[in-house]
Protein backbone atom coordinates (compact mmCIF):
# COMPACT_ATOMS: atom_id res chain seq x y z
CA UNK A 1 0.00 0.00 0.00
CA UNK A 2 1.53 3.51 -0.43
CA UNK A 3 2.24 5.69 1.79
CA UNK A 4 0.51 9.46 2.29
CA UNK A 5 2.52 11.90 0.62
CA UNK A 6 2.73 14.27 4.08
CA UNK A 7 4.19 11.05 5.85
CA UNK A 8 7.68 9.64 5.94
CA UNK A 9 11.02 11.58 4.60
CA UNK A 10 11.69 14.29 2.15
CA UNK A 11 12.11 12.27 -1.08
CA UNK A 12 15.50 14.70 -2.09
CA UNK A 13 16.93 13.94 1.48
CA UNK A 14 16.27 10.07 0.98
CA UNK A 15 17.56 10.59 -2.67
CA UNK A 16 20.62 11.43 -1.21
CA UNK A 17 20.90 9.37 1.32
CA UNK A 18 21.25 6.42 -0.83
CA UNK A 19 23.80 7.95 -3.16
CA UNK A 20 22.13 9.57 -6.03
CA UNK A 21 23.71 13.14 -5.75
CA UNK A 22 23.55 15.92 -2.90
CA UNK A 23 20.80 17.42 -1.48
CA UNK A 24 20.75 20.08 -3.90
CA UNK A 25 21.12 17.55 -7.26
CA UNK A 26 18.68 15.70 -6.15
CA UNK A 27 15.83 18.48 -5.63
CA UNK A 28 16.90 19.40 -9.17
CA UNK A 29 16.20 16.05 -10.50
CA UNK A 30 12.82 15.91 -9.21
CA UNK A 31 12.41 19.93 -10.41
CA UNK A 32 12.89 18.52 -13.67
CA UNK A 33 10.46 15.79 -14.16
CA UNK A 34 12.53 12.93 -13.83
CA UNK A 35 11.80 11.43 -10.22
CA UNK A 36 8.72 9.47 -9.77
CA UNK A 37 7.16 7.68 -6.47
CA UNK A 38 4.89 4.59 -7.49
CA UNK A 39 4.62 5.51 -11.05
CA UNK A 40 3.57 9.14 -10.42
CA UNK A 41 5.74 11.91 -11.19
CA UNK A 42 7.11 13.45 -7.82
CA UNK A 43 7.01 17.22 -6.70
CA UNK A 44 9.26 18.71 -4.82
CA UNK A 45 8.33 18.66 -1.16
CA UNK A 46 6.87 14.72 -1.81
CA UNK A 47 7.51 12.69 1.40
CA UNK A 48 8.08 9.09 1.00
CA UNK A 49 7.86 5.78 3.18
CA UNK A 50 10.57 4.19 2.37
CA UNK A 51 9.61 0.81 3.38
CA UNK A 52 6.80 0.87 1.06
CA UNK A 53 7.34 3.38 -1.94
CA UNK A 54 8.31 2.55 -5.13
CA UNK A 55 10.95 5.26 -6.18
CA UNK A 56 12.52 5.32 -9.30
CA UNK A 57 15.00 8.29 -11.23
CA UNK A 58 14.70 8.37 -15.08
CA UNK A 59 12.93 4.74 -14.86
CA UNK A 60 15.56 3.03 -12.69
CA UNK A 61 13.98 1.74 -9.79
CA UNK A 62 16.09 2.80 -6.92
CA UNK A 63 16.71 0.71 -3.25
CA UNK A 64 15.67 3.14 -0.73
CA UNK A 65 14.54 0.75 1.74
CA UNK A 66 16.83 0.40 4.72
CA UNK A 67 19.36 -2.46 4.94
CA UNK A 68 19.29 -3.51 1.33
CA UNK A 69 22.81 -5.20 0.47
CA UNK A 70 23.49 -6.36 -3.26
CA UNK A 71 26.56 -9.13 -3.31
CA UNK A 72 28.54 -10.48 -6.48
CA UNK A 73 29.58 -13.82 -6.17
CA UNK A 74 32.15 -16.12 -7.90
CA UNK A 75 30.43 -19.38 -7.41
CA UNK A 76 32.40 -21.96 -7.75
CA UNK A 77 31.69 -25.59 -9.70
CA UNK A 78 29.56 -28.15 -7.25
CA UNK A 79 27.86 -25.40 -5.38
CA UNK A 80 24.28 -25.34 -6.03
CA UNK A 81 22.03 -22.02 -6.33
CA UNK A 82 19.36 -23.07 -4.01
CA UNK A 83 18.49 -21.36 -0.47
CA UNK A 84 19.08 -24.96 0.72
CA UNK A 85 19.24 -28.72 -0.63
CA UNK A 86 17.67 -31.62 0.59
CA UNK A 87 21.07 -33.69 -0.44
CA UNK A 88 23.20 -31.88 1.71
CA UNK A 89 25.18 -30.21 -1.09
CA UNK A 90 26.95 -26.79 -0.98
CA UNK A 91 24.73 -23.61 -1.70
CA UNK A 92 25.66 -20.11 -2.39
CA UNK A 93 23.89 -18.82 0.41
CA UNK A 94 26.64 -20.23 2.74
CA UNK A 95 29.49 -18.42 0.65
CA UNK A 96 27.92 -14.90 1.56
CA UNK A 97 26.73 -13.75 5.03
CA UNK A 98 23.39 -15.35 6.91
CA UNK A 99 22.44 -11.72 7.49
CA UNK A 100 20.70 -9.83 5.91
CA UNK A 101 19.00 -12.91 4.43
CA UNK A 102 19.55 -12.24 0.74
CA UNK A 103 18.70 -14.52 -2.27
CA UNK A 104 20.16 -15.62 -6.02
CA UNK A 105 18.92 -13.46 -8.58
CA UNK A 106 18.67 -16.07 -11.01
CA UNK A 107 20.33 -19.27 -11.79
CA UNK A 108 23.58 -21.14 -11.98
CA UNK A 109 23.23 -24.80 -12.53
CA UNK A 110 25.65 -27.55 -10.08
CA UNK A 111 28.54 -27.67 -12.63
CA UNK A 112 28.42 -23.91 -14.13
CA UNK A 113 30.94 -21.30 -12.39
CA UNK A 114 30.90 -17.21 -12.17
CA UNK A 115 28.79 -14.47 -11.56
CA UNK A 116 25.81 -14.07 -9.63
CA UNK A 117 23.95 -11.55 -8.22
CA UNK A 118 22.56 -11.89 -4.44
CA UNK A 119 20.35 -9.47 -2.93
CA UNK A 120 17.51 -8.26 -0.35
CA UNK A 121 16.02 -5.97 -3.16
CA UNK A 122 13.07 -7.88 -4.55
CA UNK A 123 12.10 -4.88 -6.78
CA UNK A 124 15.33 -5.02 -8.62
CA UNK A 125 15.80 -8.51 -8.29
CA UNK A 126 12.64 -9.01 -10.05
CA UNK A 127 13.49 -6.46 -12.89
CA UNK A 128 16.92 -8.29 -13.94
CA UNK A 129 14.40 -11.43 -14.01
CA UNK A 130 12.12 -9.69 -16.15
CA UNK A 131 12.27 -10.93 -19.66
CA UNK A 132 11.31 -7.26 -21.02
CA UNK A 133 14.39 -5.85 -20.01
CA UNK A 134 16.66 -8.36 -21.87
CA UNK A 135 19.65 -8.04 -19.22
CA UNK A 136 22.48 -9.47 -21.12
CA UNK A 137 24.62 -12.46 -19.69
CA UNK A 138 28.41 -13.13 -21.26
CA UNK A 139 29.72 -16.67 -20.46
CA UNK A 140 32.73 -18.32 -21.80
CA UNK A 141 32.41 -21.81 -22.82
CA UNK A 142 35.35 -24.46 -23.26
CA UNK A 143 33.52 -26.53 -25.65
CA UNK A 144 34.60 -30.18 -27.90
CA UNK A 145 36.11 -29.55 -30.82
CA UNK A 146 36.45 -25.92 -32.71
CA UNK A 147 33.76 -24.23 -34.22
CA UNK A 148 33.84 -22.63 -37.54
CA UNK A 149 33.05 -19.32 -38.59
CA UNK A 150 29.67 -21.06 -40.09
CA UNK A 151 28.94 -22.58 -36.32
CA UNK A 152 29.26 -18.69 -35.01
CA UNK A 153 27.13 -17.18 -37.31
CA UNK A 154 24.46 -19.97 -36.59
CA UNK A 155 24.79 -18.79 -32.83
CA UNK A 156 24.21 -15.27 -33.82
CA UNK A 157 21.24 -16.01 -35.90
CA UNK A 158 19.36 -18.09 -33.32
CA UNK A 159 19.27 -21.93 -32.55
CA UNK A 160 16.35 -23.91 -33.10
CA UNK A 161 15.56 -25.71 -29.81
CA UNK A 162 12.86 -27.67 -28.91
CA UNK A 163 11.35 -25.12 -27.23
CA UNK A 164 11.62 -22.94 -29.51
CA UNK A 165 14.60 -20.98 -32.03
CA UNK A 166 16.99 -18.88 -29.26
CA UNK A 167 17.30 -14.79 -29.66
CA UNK A 168 20.37 -13.52 -31.81
CA UNK A 169 23.33 -13.87 -29.38
CA UNK A 170 26.91 -12.43 -29.66
CA UNK A 171 28.95 -15.04 -30.52
CA UNK A 172 33.05 -15.07 -30.58
CA UNK A 173 35.71 -17.60 -30.57
CA UNK A 174 38.54 -16.43 -27.81
CA UNK A 175 40.58 -19.30 -28.41
CA UNK A 176 40.53 -22.68 -30.68
CA UNK A 177 38.01 -24.07 -28.57
CA UNK A 178 36.93 -21.38 -26.15
CA UNK A 179 33.38 -19.64 -27.00
CA UNK A 180 32.31 -16.35 -25.68
CA UNK A 181 28.74 -15.83 -25.72
CA UNK A 182 26.50 -12.88 -25.08
CA UNK A 183 22.90 -14.01 -24.38
CA UNK A 184 19.81 -12.21 -23.03
CA UNK A 185 17.10 -15.14 -22.73
CA UNK A 186 16.72 -17.22 -19.79
CA UNK A 187 15.70 -20.82 -20.81
CA UNK A 188 16.73 -23.96 -19.12
CA UNK A 189 20.53 -24.48 -19.27
CA UNK A 190 20.09 -22.50 -22.53
CA UNK A 191 23.77 -21.84 -23.85
CA UNK A 192 25.08 -26.00 -23.23
CA UNK A 193 21.78 -26.33 -25.53
CA UNK A 194 23.13 -23.99 -27.83
CA UNK A 195 26.27 -25.49 -27.95
CA UNK A 196 25.13 -29.30 -28.39
CA UNK A 197 23.06 -28.26 -31.26
CA UNK A 198 25.76 -27.00 -33.18
CA UNK A 199 28.10 -30.04 -32.11
CA UNK A 200 30.12 -28.82 -29.48
CA UNK A 201 29.12 -29.85 -26.49
CA UNK A 202 30.35 -27.96 -23.04
CA UNK A 203 32.96 -28.93 -21.14
CA UNK A 204 33.18 -25.79 -18.93
CA UNK A 205 31.46 -23.31 -18.29
CA UNK A 206 31.54 -19.82 -17.30
CA UNK A 207 29.43 -16.72 -16.50
CA UNK A 208 31.66 -13.68 -16.75
CA UNK A 209 29.35 -10.49 -17.01
CA UNK A 210 25.96 -9.97 -15.67
CA UNK A 211 24.04 -7.08 -17.35
CA UNK A 212 27.32 -4.56 -16.67
CA UNK A 213 28.74 -6.27 -13.57
CA UNK A 214 31.88 -8.13 -14.21
CA UNK A 215 35.27 -8.74 -12.24
CA UNK A 216 37.68 -10.76 -13.22
CA UNK A 217 39.41 -10.60 -10.18
CA UNK A 218 36.88 -11.94 -8.00
CA UNK A 219 38.43 -15.53 -6.88
CA UNK A 220 35.90 -18.77 -7.13
CA UNK A 221 34.03 -18.55 -4.11
CA UNK A 222 34.72 -15.11 -2.81
CA UNK A 223 32.05 -12.19 -3.10
CA UNK A 224 31.83 -8.81 -2.31
CA UNK A 225 29.07 -6.08 -2.28
CA UNK A 226 28.36 -4.31 -5.80
CA UNK A 227 30.18 -0.45 -4.95
CA UNK A 228 27.86 2.52 -5.60
CA UNK A 229 28.78 3.03 -9.52
CA UNK A 230 27.72 -0.32 -9.94
CA UNK A 231 24.66 -0.15 -8.38
CA UNK A 232 23.87 3.27 -10.25
CA UNK A 233 24.77 0.96 -13.89
CA UNK A 234 22.52 -1.80 -12.80
CA UNK A 235 19.56 0.28 -11.71
CA UNK A 236 20.27 1.98 -15.04
CA UNK A 237 19.89 -1.65 -17.11
CA UNK A 238 16.67 -2.67 -15.91
CA UNK A 239 15.21 0.99 -16.53
CA UNK A 240 11.80 1.30 -18.24
CA UNK A 241 8.63 -0.37 -18.15
CA UNK A 242 8.12 -4.24 -17.23
CA UNK A 243 5.64 -6.17 -15.05
CA UNK A 244 7.15 -6.23 -11.79
CA UNK A 245 5.52 -7.35 -8.15
CA UNK A 246 5.86 -4.72 -5.81
CA UNK A 247 8.81 -3.84 -3.54
CA UNK A 248 9.68 -6.71 -1.14
CA UNK A 249 12.42 -8.80 -0.56
CA UNK A 250 11.57 -11.77 -3.14
CA UNK A 251 10.95 -15.41 -2.93
CA UNK A 252 13.35 -18.74 -4.12
CA UNK A 253 10.96 -18.70 -7.04
CA UNK A 254 10.95 -15.55 -8.32
CA UNK A 255 14.64 -14.21 -7.48
CA UNK A 256 15.72 -17.67 -9.05
CA UNK A 257 13.59 -17.98 -11.97
CA UNK A 258 13.56 -15.83 -15.16
CA UNK A 259 15.50 -14.17 -17.59
CA UNK A 260 18.95 -14.80 -15.48
CA UNK A 261 17.17 -18.18 -14.52
CA UNK A 262 18.55 -20.56 -16.63
CA UNK A 263 20.91 -19.09 -19.18
CA UNK A 264 23.92 -22.36 -18.16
Amino acid sequence: MASDEHTGERLQKVLARVGIGSRRVCEDLIDEGRVTVNGEVAELGRRVEVDVDLVEVDGAPIGVRPGLVYYLLNKPAGVITTASDPQGRPTVLELVPAEPRVFPVGRLDLETEGLLLLTNDGELANRIAHPSHGVEKEYLAEVQGEPSRATLRRLREGIELEDGTTAPAQAALVAPTLVRLTIHEGRNRQVRRMLDAVGHPVQRLIRTKVGPLTDRRLAPGAWRELTLPELRSLETAVAGPGTTPGPGVPTDRSAGAGADGADQ
